[in-house]
């Protein structure tokens, strides 16, 4: 019983000693708990309302009125016409329009019906449903208030029309697409170049590369064209079943598309060469870009849950995921058709980590020759 006492003891001891064992088993999951918890949200907040209407009318500014006193509703603009609409969706001015008939109040009281359009944008049309949810209930709880204010059983109604924008049909492919597309390429890149330099130290051939008159920065090129290639090739074969086998239309420009998709694969390859430079063996490298890359690509990039509605330091997280702005950029060219001058910002931002992920890479394997 006291050598089974001992070894309990002793394995107590070696875990305690282990920093990186404690971490994993006592930290991680007070962290994850507390970033889950407030990044998984299905609730969209600070939804920018585009209103077309006459507010003169008494029952458009109540209903106005009450989508401004909303808690997830903010109403930023007013529109004289609603071919406006397109343009505040491409420029991310808005994020759903509600637009008035005319004569709104006066053709309620007579008929008993007047009509509400609700457009959403569509390029997202899980956030798009529940943005047109919202203001559908603030119509749909005046228009009982208004029944209840009436005398004789007087019925009104006022026939809320939803549209989403680019998404007529409300495929969910249009959004899970490209998510899924950032997230197989952002995995597969970092794992085929997380294990490329720690290989050579494994197999011991690092030495060979070590007195060889190649500069580390040509080292670490060699190391990521080959994969560069290999991506190109995987790029191509998850944009062509995305288009014809499940019907994602290709609205912008496929060179566009592809220089966007260039970008970004040099981005996730520079993380895996800084993962394989930072690693001692293959099995770290890729347990750090397999779980190290995951679960921050899925919640943080805007895949699954809307990073608008995360508290606002989990917003800065996840601006430091580079697939957030890759799927930015791709439902944009896509489903909305747009081209270069509405992408600048998130082609900067990209541009920037591959550049700094890369040059992070080549001195982090510089420190390694001295």
């Amino acid at each position: 019983m006291k050598e089974f006492v001992a070894s309990i003891r002793k394995e107590f001891l070696h875990i305690f000693r282990d920093k990186r064992t404690i971490l994993i088993v006592m930290i991680m999951p007070v962290v994850q708990i507390i970033l889950f918890g407030f990044a998984i949200s299905t609730e969209v907040n600070e939804v920018r309302v585009a209103v077309c209407g006459d507010l003169s009318d008494p029952q458009v500014d109540k209903i106005v009125d009450r989508i401004s006193h909303n808690k997830y509703l903010t109403v930023n603009m007013m529109i004289s016409d609603p071919e406006e609409i397109e343009g505040l969706f491409r420029r991310n001015m808005a994020d759903v329009a509600v637009c008035f008939e005319r004569n709104f109040d006066k053709e309620l009281r007579s008929s008993g019906k007047a009509t509400v359009h609700i457009t959403g944008d569509g390029s997202d049309p899980n956030t798009a449903r529940i943005i047109t949810g919202y203001v559908t209930g603030v119509i749909q709880e005046i228009q009982t208030e208004i029944t209840a204010s009436l005398t004789g059983g007087q019925q009104v109604s006022m026939s809320p029309v939803v549209q989403l924008m680019y998404n007529p049909a409300m495929k969910s492919s249009y959004n899970f697409v490209p998510g899924v597309m950032g997230l197989i390429l952002m995995l597969i890149c970092s794992m085929m170049t997380a294990v490329s330099i720690v290989k050579e130290k494994e197999t011991g051939t690092l030495e060979l590369l070590l007195v060889s008159p190649v500069r580390p920065q040509w080292i670490i090129l060699s190391k990521m064209m080959p994969y560069l290639a290999l991506s190109a090739v995987n790029f191509a074969s998850i944009l062509l079943l995305s288009h014809f086998v499940m019907e994602v239309p290709v609205n912008g420009s496929l060179l566009l598309l592809s220089a966007v998709a260039l970008v970004f694969v040099v981005a996730s390859l520079a993380i895996g060469l800084l993962i394989s430079v930072i690693s001692s063996t293959q099995k770290v490298a890729l347990m750090i870009s397999g779980m190290g890359l995951t679960m921050p690509t899925m919640i943080f990039s805007g895949i699954i849950f809307p990073c608008e509605s995360m508290p606002e330091i989990l917003q800065w997280f996840s601006d430091i995921i580079p697939a957030k702005w890759f799927i930015i950029m791709v439902k944009k060219i896509m489903i909305q058709g747009d081209g270069l001058g509405s992408i600048v910002k998130e082609l900067s931002i990209l541009t920037g980590m591959a550049a700094v992920f890369l040059a992070v890479s080549i001195k982090s394997f510089r420190t390694r020759l001295k």
